[in-house]
């Protein structure tokens, strides 16, 4: 779009390029500690700065809107940005890791999901640096950390704890509120839990030939296990 208005060679076959009235960009990572402010906070400032001025004639180039807090609140922060510049219709190439914001699709007309296509075999991947329409179907961090170099030890750890954490996912509703799963209950837009060892025992438990001294005592023995709190998941021994 720059090289194209200021007159210069455009590395494309075609192109239909329309005007437009700014250029607005959140890219990278950077802070201004000498001032005060957190890599957080520096993007947060530039993502106000363009939700004021951009207009339906703008093009805006985002890049992993709210990694530096929380992941509910980087993930609320990310959907409530990609909606606002959706309803302003400004030309936006939004990136972002959080899986959860494709169903915008399915909900704004004007949206599109684009993934960067990959080609595994077995437990390799190969980037082919090519576009594609949909959303992707997993994340690469793992193979991408192993590419960069990380210990076999390292990565083999991570595989294990990632295949432990479970991820429930649960939009909010078309009208933008929160889900809910009942009249007084109220779920988050995002919930990541490690399986606590309670309920795997408790699944597991022969409830059919058990005796009411057993089944006590089972109970007893899980309760304490919830009072003491939730463990983490074992270190590997290999």
């Amino acid at each position: 779009m720059l090289l194209a208005h200021a007159g210069s060679f455009v590395p494309a076959e075609a192109a239909t390029i329309g005007l437009v009235d700014r250029i607005f960009t959140r890219i990278g990572a950077s802070d201004e500690l000498h001032a005060g402010r957190s890599t957080f906070m520096v993007e947060m400032i530039e993502a106000a700065n363009i939700l004021h001025h951009a207009t339906d004639r703008s093009l805006v180039i985002l890049d992993e809107i709210g990694r530096g807090t929380s992941t509910l609140d980087g993930l609320s922060l990310a959907w409530a940005i990609a909606e606002a510049l959706a309803q302003r219709r400004c030309r936006t190439l939004f990136a972002t890791h959080y899986h959860e914001l494709t169903a915008l699709a399915d909900r704004v007309e004007n949206l599109r999901n684009l993934h960067v296509s990959v080609r595994e075999w077995g437990n390799e991947i190969i980037f082919v640096y090519r576009i594609q329409p949909g959303q992707t179907g997993r994340s690469y961090g793992i193979h991408v950390a192993k590419i960069a170099g990380l210990p076999s030890e390292t990565i083999d750890r991570a595989t294990q704890l990632l295949e432990t954490l479970a991820v429930q996912t649960e939009p909010p509703n078309d009208d933008g509120s929160p889900p809910t799963s009942g009249p007084n209950s109220q779920l988050g837009l995002f919930t990541e839990y490690l399986e606590h060892p309670v309920v795997k025992e408790l699944g597991q438990a022969d409830l059919d030939t058990m005796t009411p001294i057993k089944a006590f005592d089972l109970l007893r023995r899980l309760h304490k296990q919830v009072q003491a709190g939730p463990r983490p998941p074992a270190p590997s021994s290999g």
